[in-house]
């Protein structure tokens, strides 16, 4: 019996290997502290460009740039109180009450955003009761829309917060 031709005759091409070329493990090791380098070269220009950033000249303390004085925090207080009496006390059929509404609500997020931050009023009372009632009347307003008038106990602890805010304004609290 003869073999088959096609089982004797050896291919012309190059085989191709099973399995992928192995590493020898002095590439791998050389490679391996390479890297290492690399990250150490990494890690020493970031504790250097840590060390020039944080010099004791930079980490003192510098004034906001948003620093208010008492007298100019109790003036435009007093203006919003008066913004937010003379919008809440507006009748609900007159035509210019939105504009009053994002008139308020532009004053209103100016002194938030002003006075937060400013650890030295966080605690005075003046600053709590504004800062209640302007969430409060903020809140109702992008809630229901700048027509929908505010609710009457909503609207009486609003202004007795004023109220008190514009009392203990005068007292310096």
């Amino acid at each position: 019996m003869a073999s088959s031709p096609t089982l004797i005759t050896p291919c012309t091409s190059t085989p191709k290997p099973l399995l992928p070329p192995t590493r020898s493990k002095l590439t791998t090791t050389t490679t391996t502290t390479a890297a290492a380098a690399a990250t150490t070269r990494r890690r020493e220009l970031l504790s250097l460009a840590t060390g020039f950033l944080l010099t004791p000249a930079l980490l003192l303390p510098s004034t906001p740039a948003f620093a208010a004085t008492d007298d100019e925090y109790v003036k435009e207080t007093s203006d919003v109180i008066q913004k937010v009496r003379s919008t809440l006390n507006m009748d609900k059929t007159d035509p210019k009450i939105a504009d009053s509404v994002a008139e308020l609500r532009e004053t209103s997020n100016y002194w938030v955003a002003k006075y937060r931050r400013e650890k030295a009023l966080l605690g005075r009372a003046s600053f709590r009761d504004i800062y209640s009632a302007l969430n409060a009347v903020s809140g109702h307003y992008v809630s229901f829309g700048p027509t929908t008038p505010i609710p009457a106990k909503r609207k009486q602890r609003i202004l007795e917060e004023m109220d008190t805010a514009e009392k203990a304004l005068q007292r310096g609290r």
